[in-house]
């Protein structure tokens, strides 16, 4: 408000001032009086004003043609002048336009037109680091990988845009399966830019397929190291390669370095049981099975798991079935309510033939979890305790239509394994297997739910032919010897009611088995 008055008084001074100066000229006498070969011009105090604006007037318009021309003549020369920027700015205009419609055609799918855009780009602007990636991620889009490996190798060429160049060849060496390039590029990206999340993975997967643990260990100690990981992320994903190192080394039949890596993986991931188990079976080779005993106690505190157990039966082998129950109590005292603990002690109780302490042990888990494993115990038991042949195969046959229970599969894509391994072997996924059931193993056959059905009345049917065979097969009541001629007539009526009889006891069987 303030600067608006202001402004207006301005205003109102300068006009005031213009109009004093005015009329204080047109009332001064005198001017001035110009003589140029032999004319004379008298010229009065306004007109002496109005004169000498105009010709500062065409001064100026004099300087500024004068200024054309020289910068027509350095424009025509090829030196840089306000023409040519004006120029270079209407080009510089007309390219920028052209990129973002290849940008917006190459989002929209359209890979032709992108890569049509893009010329018309470089043509104007004439930046090849800009126009090149756009051709090739078009050339990409429309299957010209040919074109898209030439652009990128320009792209490597030029120290602006190297890493650009190596991540895209990279990632046409990926599509083609050529997975040895593929590491060397990544390789060389990861030297440009460590911090690069994406390569730091690509790398790391990369190292993981080829079992180059060791580099492996390294790019995730950066990963760590440039913040891109949690560190209790770092450990287990650390301990999964300490153990896949250690797997490598006991195939070179190198068993102390084994031991020692197998040994660090478990310490640094107590959750993860391969690694336990190769631990506690490296501590029971150096003959310390306390050791053993305790990295078992503590992988099994975190998760339950039968290859725990069977590493745990490893420390003392030639032991009674007595003897291992009373020792495992170590394991199944822990997680008592555990299904893998209940399992287990089912399973012990069954080698000790304490049927009635292992059906205990398996509680309701038959209703609750009524996958194979579960069934089939539930069939030894019954076979154990003396059940019938129908009860123990329909216990195996609902064993055989049941989930199969937990089992190492993939998070990523639910691929099962028979056992644990660092890298999916459907996805490539590192560190992506779980112990747990997978989804699929709940569907059964068309038909096969009918199973336990078909098996009993088959034992039915069974039960009930044995049964007429039986009786088919029994003796017949012989008559006894014809009597003599003296007593023909007497025996002739008694003779026909035995006959009789014979008949009538042989048809019953078969009326029943019928």
């Amino acid at each position: 408000m303030l600067w608006s008055l202001l402004k207006i008084i301005l205003f109102v001074a300068v006009v005031a001032a213009l109009t004093l100066g005015a009329g204080y000229v047109m009332e001064s006498h005198g001017g001035i009086q110009i003589t140029a070969g032999g004319y004379e011009f008298n010229l009065g105090p306004l007109q002496s004003v109005i004169a000498v604006i105009v010709l500062v007037i065409a001064l100026y318009v004099v300087f500024k043609l004068v200024s054309l021309l020289i910068a027509l003549l350095k424009f025509i020369n090829g030196d840089d002048t306000a023409l040519s920027r004006y120029f270079d700015r209407n080009r510089e205009r007309k390219g920028y336009h052209a990129l973002a419609e290849g940008m917006l055609a190459l989002s929209s799918g359209e890979g032709k037109l992108a890569m049509a855009k893009a010329q018309k780009a470089d043509r104007y602007l004439h930046r090849p680091a800009l126009t090149n990636l756009l051709t090739a991620q078009a050339a990409e889009m429309t299957g010209d990988t040919r074109k898209a490996e030439e652009v990128y190798k320009k792209l490597i060429a030029n120290d602006e845009t190297r890493f650009v160049g190596i991540r895209g060849m990279m990632k046409l060496k990926l599509a083609k399966g050529d997975t040895d390039t593929a590491l060397k590029l990544a390789e060389r990206a990861f030297a440009l830019k460590p911090k690069h999340a994406e390569i730091q993975d690509t790398l790391l997967q990369l190292q993981a397929q080829k079992h180059d643990w060791r580099g492996a260990r390294q790019t995730l100690s950066a990963k760590l190291k440039h913040g891109a990981l949690p560190r209790d992320v770092y450990r287990r994903r650390d301990a999964v390669l300490a153990l896949s190192e250690a797997k490598d080394i006991f195939a070179e039949d190198k068993p102390i370095e084994a031991r020692e890596a197998a040994i660090a993986s478990a310490k640094g991931s107590p959750d993860l049981i391969p690694g336990a188990c190769m631990a506690a079976r490296s501590y029971i080779a150096k003959g310390e099975p306390k050791k053993a005993v305790r990295v078992l106690k503590k992988t099994w505190r975190v998760e339950p798991h039968p290859d725990l157990a069977a590493a745990f039966a490893e420390i003392v082998p030639d032991e009674t079935p007595a003897e291992r129950m009373k020792r495992f109590r170590a394991l199944t005292s822990l997680r008592v309510n555990h299904r893998e603990t209940r399992l287990l002690k089912a399973e012990l109780a069954l080698a000790a033939e304490d049927f009635p302490e292992a059906r205990r042990a398996l509680g309701d888990l038959v209703e609750t979890e009524p996958d194979a494993r579960v069934l089939t115990i539930m069939a030894a038991i019954a076979r154990g305790e003396g059940a019938g042949e129908a009860e123990v195969r329909g216990w195996l046959a609902k064993a055989l239509v049941a989930p199969r229970g937990p089992q190492w599969v993939c998070d990523s894509c639910n691929h099962i394994h028979a056992e644990w391994v660092p890298i999916c072997e459907n996805c490539g996924g590192f560190d992506t297997l779980s112990w747990k059931t997978p989804p699929q193993s709940d569907a059964v056959p068309p038909g096969a739910e009918m199973l336990p059905l078909i098996v009993g009345a088959i034992d039915d049917k069974a039960d009930e032919k044995s049964a007429a065979e039986a009786a088919a097969e029994a003796p017949e009541i012989l008559t006894p010897n014809p009597p003599s001629d003296t007593g023909a007539a007497a025996a002739t009526a008694p003779a026909t009611e035995v006959e009789d009889a014979e008949e009538v006891t042989g048809e019953r069987p078969k009326e029943e088995a019928k």
